[in-house]
């Protein structure tokens, strides 16, 4: 537990820095505080019953074999949605651009 608790404040301390490192980092070291605390397992359920859609993540990263990629992806999508309206949204058709062009070269 305590070295969850270092991890997560080297991440408060990296935040400020330009860049998203901090919020990967603080997320590591909570799910290291997850795993070895009974009072974090609690909170983290009475979490998953008020808002499943913000623990999801956090539970697929913490499978036996997390998927990094399709997680973080899902994010960015959700991100991008919060903060840009729909015809600036960029990712969806960066996507699916990409899908075609790889379609092609492999056909």
């Amino acid at each position: 537990m305590v070295g969850g608790l270092l991890v997560v404040l080297l991440g408060i301390l990296i935040a400020p820095l330009p860049g998203p490192g901090g919020v990967p980092v603080i997320a590591v070291g909570l799910m290291l505080i997850l795993k070895s605390s009974f009072w974090a397992k609690r909170q983290f359920i009475r979490a998953q019953y008020a808002r499943p859609k913000w623990v999801y993540p956090f539970r697929r990263l913490m499978r036996k074999k997390p998927e990094f990629a399709p997680v973080f992806w899902q994010q960015a999508l959700r991100a991008e949605k919060v903060v840009l309206k729909r015809p600036r949204r960029r990712l969806t058709r960066a996507r699916k651009k990409l899908r075609r062009y790889f379609r092609k070269l492999f056909r």
